[in-house]
């Protein structure tokens, strides 16, 4: 029988976070899934709802609707005061951004530099152009932030971008105005694209959100959604901002990957954007007391060592027991709790768990005292 199956789908695996809800029993507690379990606000449901019912369910323009762009673009101020609505595109996500960018500037050959442990779409993008993704590392010991020495050493002539995320998915790691201005110097020596995914920028804990839009280089494609800080995971609405001379360019893979965005749901994410009280600053709130329990609870557990993430809603720990990280993950499951093995998101994360504490404190502690049974029963290494 004939392999269907092109090259490119051969070098792709699934993914190992996909895996654990695969196998997962109805009833298990999940701190796997980097989904909140909020609603999005009423006036974005409602305005969803008035969208459908007055018609508004058409093809849109392929960058998105104007109004929509404006107002992004003038949320963007913060960072850099120049970005109107000819920088901004809408995307059906921050994932479908990602690979936009990926399929606009990655040609055969080009290597891209990725974080490990690193968001497990980086890697597969590049493969599906014809890309070599090269990893950096992200370590527990530099608080999961990028060495821009490092950084450096891998770049060579075929080096054509850098991939980073602020407040990073799977570490928490938040990197600081100095890293971000010392990676930016070494992509502007380099004539480098800096690809920037910052869907987490938003919720942060203590402190600020630096971002690499800020400052005079161009060749930056910022990238965010309204998934995260506005919960609306499932509506799919993303957007990218760059120079007007990148967007033409992605805005072409755009309208032939997608043609454009859902209509209906930008007048919600709209409404979103002009609510007086949006949430988020309640929310991250909640989430900051569900991030104290957890981290709290998992450095009592012998071997474990988990630092205070000061952004997104996930715990990074390492851990000292002689067992891989998918095999503990896969007792935690037997268990009745789904985490995710820091090696779905690289050799890097080998020695962590992922959990998200985008739950319940009633349903971390539970997840947390089948972690510490689970742990007691591994010998150390």
């Amino acid at each position: 029988m004939r392999d269907w199956a092109a090259a490119r789908t051969k070098r792709l695996e699934i993914s190992g976070i996909r895996k654990m809800f695969e196998l997962a029993k109805p009833g298990t507690i999940n701190l796997g899934i980097g989904e909140l379990d909020f609603e999005p606000i009423d006036e974005a449901k409602q305005a969803l709802s008035k969208a459908v019912n007055e018609g508004h369910n058409g093809y849109g323009p392929t960058k998105g609707m104007p109004e929509l762009r404006d107002s992004i673009a003038e949320s963007l101020h913060i960072n850099r005061k120049d970005v109107t609505r000819e920088n901004v595109m809408i995307t059906a996500g921050a994932t479908q951004g990602l690979l936009v960018s990926a399929m606009a500037l990655f040609d055969h050959g080009d290597e891209i530099l990725i974080p490990d442990p690193g968001f497990v779409l980086y890697s597969p993008h590049a493969i599906m152009c014809g890309a070599f993704p090269v990893k950096y590392s992200l370590k527990q010991e530099h608080a999961f932030v990028p060495q821009p020495d490092e950084i450096l050493e891998l770049i060579n002539t075929r080096t054509k971008a850098i991939i980073l995320n602020t407040p990073n998915n799977p570490t928490s790691g938040v990197i600081d105005k100095d890293t971000i201005r010392a990676i930016r110097d070494i992509a502007i020596d380099h004539d480098l694209v800096i690809i920037s995914d910052e869907v987490y920028d938003k919720i942060v804990y203590d402190g600020k959100h630096y971002s690499f839009l800020n400052g005079d280089y161009d060749n930056v494609v910022y990238i965010n959604s309204f998934s995260k800080s506005f919960a609306m995971t499932g509506w799919r609405v993303g957007y990218m901002a760059s120079s007007e001379e990148l967007i033409k360019d992605l805005s072409k893979i755009q309208y032939y990957n997608i043609a454009c965005p859902p209509t209906p749901l930008q007048y919600a994410c709209q409404k979103a954007m002009e609510a007086p009280d949006n949430k988020i600053d309640e929310r991250v709130n909640i989430l900051r007391k569900r991030r104290d329990v957890i981290v709290d609870r998992i450095n009592k557990i012998d071997g474990f060592t988990c630092l205070k993430p000061n952004g997104a809603f996930y715990a990074f720990p390492s851990f000292d027991h002689d067992i891989l990280g998918m095999d503990f993950a896969m007792k935690l499951l037997e268990a009745g709790m789904i985490c995710a093995p820091g090696s779905a998101f690289g050799s890097g994360g080998e020695g962590h768990l992922r959990f998200s504490y985008a739950n319940t404190i009633e349903n971390i502690e539970k997840g947390m005292d089948i972690l510490e049974q689970v742990a007691g029963t591994i010998p150390m290494k």
